[in-house]
């Protein structure tokens, strides 16, 4: 074997991660999910370490990854309140949890006789995974408007479109795009009057929630287990269970339906495959993090964090409803705010969120934008500023506070970036399917791809073209933008 300098290798990678957003200390406000707790980061990383060479295909050959799995379910599934009839598996994120949650539903909606193409019936917040599940499975999404003011969905318009071609329906626990909780009780009992599996997305919310509370101390609505027609929860491990990522819960109700997620063959002269995740060889570095996490922990720790995330969310909500020129939208549920444009306000008092959200990354403070959005039933769903806050926010209100004035100062009165003005600038569009070199092409035009490519420092006329272009020209650009980013020079 050749030798190799071990240092100089770490030390061109600490470079790189340099050059990164911050992962601790609450300036990313999307993404990372920081405890504030350094020793949970170092009991997570040598946990990760301890089991490096496992391969989590294989249970019944690295038993560890069997009771580390068997601990974490049991621990998932008493805090969502489920009985002995709910199981589950321990998955690579949020998208693959989904992806499983649908495959098992179509699985179990053709076995009870379903044919032809079924339906994925959800609120158009519901996360893009089940998105990517429809078109990975073969299924069509049927998506629900929301209220354009609030974010809520009103259950009485998702039931409606009920029918025995809907293999599931899917709410959220909260949705990621505003932080509403779905109704879920209401559709979980039309949904079993009708027959009809029910997904509730806790992805974001499910390790959190359960320590929430309303704002008048009372106890949220009942969303997980405890409802009748809940037939499956996803809670990522890896968003506020602390760990590292990718890992994720979904619990299912029912063996029998349970099983119909997995795959299995002795078709072929190898070993026999059996595998309950989209994965064969895996890593089990997230999910031993996840499970040191959770023995550290505990309940009591989990909630202690929920209580910091809570008192910050709140104290955030307060300064943004403070800040001329925004608003939040709607009454969010759980750590997560989405920021309008105080349209009631006269434009030269209005502040464009995504031009407040560039400033505040000048400031290095990293928001996440949202482009707004035309339901089907014509209304319009506004461009927003998304923040996640995580317990380490507590410590930086003050700090946080400032940028987001300041930022908002900077920017009242200046309208939003024109979109025609940024169709314009681009080259013309042929209405033939973009190539990769026509792609990148435009992409530079507009100066968001060249020879380092990557998005520029100012979003919003980005997300102006999002929302300006048809959206099968946007993906394709969006598409080539990240290919291009890793294609080797």
């Amino acid at each position: 074997m050749r030798s190799f300098d071990g240092n100089a290798i770490l030390a061109r990678l600490s470079a790189l991660r340099a050059a990164d957003a911050p992962t601790h200390g609450g300036h990313v406000l999307s993404y990372v999910y920081d405890s504030g707790v350094a020793e949970l980061d170092e009991l997570a990383a040598a946990a990760v370490r301890l089991v490096q060479p496992v391969n989590g295909l294989d249970p019944t050959t690295f038993t560890s990854v069997a009771v580390m799995e068997r601990e974490v379910l049991g621990f998932a599934r008493e805090l969502l309140h489920g009985g002995d009839e709910v199981v589950g598996s321990v998955t690579s994120g949020g998208t693959e949890s989904c992806l499983l949650a649908v495959k098992t539903a179509r699985e179990a909606w053709r076995a009870a006789g379903g044919t032809g193409r079924p339906r994925i019936l959800a609120p158009v917040t519901v996360h893009a995974a089940f998105h990517k599940a429809a078109e990975y499975f073969g299924l069509d999404l049927d998506l629900v408007p929301v209220d354009a003011r609030t974010g809520r969905l009103e259950a009485r318009r998702l039931i409606e479109r009920l029918g025995p071609d809907v293999a599931l329906a899917v709410v959220s626990a909260p949705s990621y795009p505003y932080g509403s909780l779905d109704p879920v009780e209401e559709v979980a009992a039309a949904c079993d009057e009708a027959g009809v599996d029910l997904h509730v997305d806790g992805c974001i919310g499910g390790w959190i929630l359960p320590f929430w509370r309303e704002a008048d101390g009372s106890a949220l609505p009942a969303w997980d287990f405890r409802v009748a027609g809940v037939t499956s929860v996803s809670a990522d491990l890896h968003k506020f269970g602390y760990a590292p990522k990718g890992a994720s819960v979904l619990l299912q109700r029912g063996r029998d339906r349970q099983r119909l997620q997995y795959f299995a063959t002795t078709g072929w002269p190898g070993y026999p495959v059996v595998n309950p995740t989209l994965l064969g060889s895996k890593s089990a570095g997230a999910l031993a993090a996840s499970w040191a996490i959770i023995q550290a922990l505990g309940a009591r720790g989990f909630a202690e964090l929920a209580d910091a995330c809570l008192h910050a969310t709140r104290a955030l909500a307060d300064i943004v409803g403070d800040i001329e020129g925004l608003r939040v939208v709607g009454s969010p549920t759980g750590p997560l705010l989405a920021v309008a444009t105080d349209d009631e306000l006269p434009a030269d008092r209005r502040v464009d969120p995504h031009q407040w959200a560039d400033r505040a990354r000048l400031r290095g403070w990293h928001l996440q934008l949202q482009p707004g959005l035309t339901q089907s039933d014509g209304t319009r769903l506004p461009a927003t500023t998304h923040l996640t806050i995580t317990p380490v926010t507590k410590d930086r209100i003050d700090e946080l506070e400032a940028v987001l004035r300041a930022s908002a100062d900077d920017v009242r009165g200046t309208p939003p970036v024109d979109a025609e003005a940024a169709l314009a600038a681009l080259p013309p569009l042929s209405g033939a399917p973009l190539d990769s070199d026509t792609a990148a092409g435009i992409l530079r035009a507009v100066g968001i791809a060249g020879d380092a490519p990557g998005l520029p420092n100012d979003q919003a006329p980005l997300l102006a073209l999002i929302e300006a272009l048809p959206r099968p020209v946007t993906e394709r650009l969006l598409i080539e933008l990240l290919a291009r980013i890793v294609e080797p020079s």
